[in-house]
């Protein structure tokens, strides 16, 4: 997080301008209310993936990075200038592209991008959404049509490291050199000020539901596992959610107490603070209170290393819950419905989100606006950096 803060705080009036007060507004309040009742996001700064720069939203809310549009004009003039520059730019001949080596500047993207080193995920990227409840974050991991519906965690005690050959996950290739960082995502969305969280699924596990007895977990993930702050490995970052499988919660009050995990700093037996889960929570959706998509760690934890105990507080007789361990990569606002926004958003290496090598790539819907099942589409740019 140091590196990122040390970059320029960016005018939020400037952001206001270009995406929306209303946007900028949700943005915010997905940080500082992201485990609920008040209780701030505990990890790094998170990409906004679809804002042109290299923007990031800090746990307080704020925004640091790169951003040199908002002076004047708001998306949607950027949007149409862009449109009228398409077609005059129309049968011109295209430059050659440039020759460069590494990835220390938006020259160097650029050029690898044009030698063979980007690729796209998944290639076109469609899902659909489920039917949501307002408030409340979905997750789209069993959803089609690409990638394919993912299948449930494995069953406690080992649960399932996931990696980019988990069905479900946006499919890329290793590279054999050198690293993968996100540099763009041209998607669009169905429904205005919806919120996509692109994460890397480092682990699930399948909880038994109709039990109240403690359940123990010893499997762990395999990426995201460094204890040093300055890697880029840092568990600083990881969290946990709850999210709700094939089938609906039977009506019964419930909590998640006595949930056991090993912190960032590799600090075993770590309590979760009681979690409020809903009575008849309806498939896909994450088992969490209102405005809240990271369940909370004990005060001063910043990330989740491993989970290794699940409890539930009641007898749910029916239902189906998977407990995952994600890692935020970038998320998308979708400050306007249908269109898909034509930006390139190149940064340099030390500001574009890293991918890691197998990473298993899936998308979260945050505290949706409202109940409507929502249709996404289109593409994750990802480039290979030089080593």
């Amino acid at each position: 997080m140091a590196h990122l803060l040390k970059r320029p705080a960016i005018h939020s009036g400037r952001l206001e301008r270009f995406i929306g007060a209303a946007k900028l507004a949700r943005v915010q309040s997905h940080m500082l209310n992201a485990c609920g009742d008040g209780r701030r996001w505990y990890g790094p700064p998170i990409f906004l993936a679809d804002v042109p720069g290299a923007v990031y939203v800090t746990p307080d809310g704020d925004f640091h990075g790169t951003f040199a549009r908002g002076y004047f004009a708001s998306a949607l003039d950027e949007i149409e200038g862009r449109m009228k520059r398409l077609w005059r730019e129309a049968g011109r001949q295209a430059r050659e592209p440039m020759l460069a080596a590494g990835f220390a500047s938006i020259s160097d993207v650029l050029s690898r991008s044009t030698q063979g080193y980007r690729q796209y995920p998944s290639g076109i990227v469609a899902k659909n959404g489920p039917t949501g409840v307002a408030n409340v974050s979905s997750t789209l991991w069993r959803l089609g049509t690409n990638p394919a519906a993912g299948a449930a965690g494995s069953a406690a005690p080992g649960g399932r490291a996931c990696d980019n050959t988990t069905t479900g996950a946006l499919a890329f290739t290793n590279p054999s050199s050198g690293t993968s960082h996100l540099v763009g995502a041209k998607f669009w969305s169905s429904v205005v000020n919806n919120e996509l969280l692109l994460y890397d699924r480092l682990f699930d596990v399948a909880k038994t539901m109709n039990s109240t007895a403690t359940e123990a977990v010893t499997g762990v993930p395999t990426r995201y596992q460094s204890t040093t702050v300055s890697n880029q490995d840092y568990i600083g970052g990881n969290f946990l959610f709850i999210e709700v499988g094939g089938t609906q919660l039977a009506a019964t009050a419930h909590n998640w107490t006595v949930c056991l995990y090993t912190n960032q700093a590799g600090t075993a037996g770590q309590t979760m603070p009681s979690l409020a889960g809903n009575s008849g929570g309806i498939v896909d959706r994450l088992d969490h209170p209102t405005f809240s998509w990271a369940a909370p760690l004990a005060a001063g934890d910043s990330g989740i290393k491993a989970l290794t105990q699940m409890q539930c507080s009641a007898l749910v007789a029916t239902g189906a819950v998977n407990f995952v361990i994600g890692h935020p990569i970038g998320m998308m606002l979708f400050y306007l419905a249908g269109p898909m926004l034509p930006f390139g958003w190149l940064t340099d290496v030390d500001l574009a989100p890293r991918i890691f090598d197998s990473a298993c790539l899936a998308f979260l819907e945050l505290n949706k606006p409202s109940t409507t099942a929502t249709s996404y589409g289109g593409k994750i740019s990802v480039v290979n950096a030089a080593p």
